[in-house]
């Protein structure tokens, strides 16, 4: 059976309060800071990038704190970027698909719903166009001239025990990726999730584009993963907490998801 390494990198963060995560605030609205990953899937011979991040000038103008660049990271890894060859996007908001364009002869893993999003009439609006990033769609839109872009319509299998789930909600088009390692299946639940605490007590983030459908991602997750210590939520500061360093000289950079979780306390 097809087994892989995942690794999560983070490469940015920014101070938040908990009425931040919220639909209906919190009753203790203390802090709760957001970090930004991207993930990468290795094994059978093959890389696979999960979501590239946003760059150090859209950092700058949304006022967050940008830490590295995640593809430049890469290396640390020891891995070329221009020799990944499919890179998935969850989804296309900024913190997903910035840096695209620093992966020289990838495909591009995305839903078809979110690409029909991104360039349909919901973009007019501030509430749905404001995540966004224009030249980052209109990149996907010339690279998918170019051939480059792969639409998926629901659940897709990229690689022998790698698979694509769309489950919507935060975005029509969203999706997540379910994978093989040493523990068993672990499910990289990008925005289905972004802290634990939603997924656990059934909230939702502010961001949001159908309820019941981000609360039945949830519920997707805890179906593919082998457990709920196997569901990665995309911005949880306590992934960094949770899971091991790649090496002492990445502590804090770069961790490893195919290991089992610390218990925390």
């Amino acid at each position: 059976m097809a087994e892989y390494e995942i690794f999560a990198i983070r490469y940015a963060w920014r101070d938040a309060k908990r009425s931040d995560h919220f639909i209906g605030g919190d009753p203790h609205d203390g802090p709760m800071p957001m970090d930004y990953f991207t993930w990468v899937i290795r094994g059978e011979g093959r890389t696979i990038v999960v979501d590239t991040g946003f760059t150090a000038e859209v950092s700058a103008r949304r006022g967050r704190t940008h830490l590295r660049c995640p593809i430049e990271t890469l290396p640390a890894l020891g891995i070329d970027p221009d020799s990944v060859e499919d890179v998935v996007l969850t989804h296309l908001h900024y913190d997903h698909v910035g840096n695209f364009h620093k992966f020289a002869h990838a495909r591009f893993h995305l839903q078809t719903r979110e690409m029909g999003f991104v360039t349909g009439p919901y973009m007019r609006y501030p509430k749905f166009g404001h995540s966004f990033e224009v030249e980052d769609v209109v990149g996907m839109v010339k690279l998918n001239f170019k051939g480059r872009v792969e639409q998926h319509n629901g659940d897709f299998e990229l690689a022998p025990n790698v698979t694509l789930h769309h489950v919507g909600g935060h975005t029509p088009g969203l999706q997540i990726v379910r994978v093989m390692t040493r523990r068993g299946w672990v499910v990289l639940a990008s925005d289905a999730a972004h802290y634990y605490e939603h997924l656990q007590k059934n909230r939702f983030f502010t961001q949001a584009f159908n309820l019941g459908d981000m609360v039945d991602g949830y519920r997707t997750c805890e179906r593919l993963a082998a457990s709920p210590d196997h569901i990665i939520p995309g911005h949880d500061p306590l992934v960094m907490k949770l899971y091991p360093a790649v090496s002492p000289k990445l502590e804090g950079i770069i961790v490893r998801l195919d290991v089992p979780p610390k218990k925390e306390g």
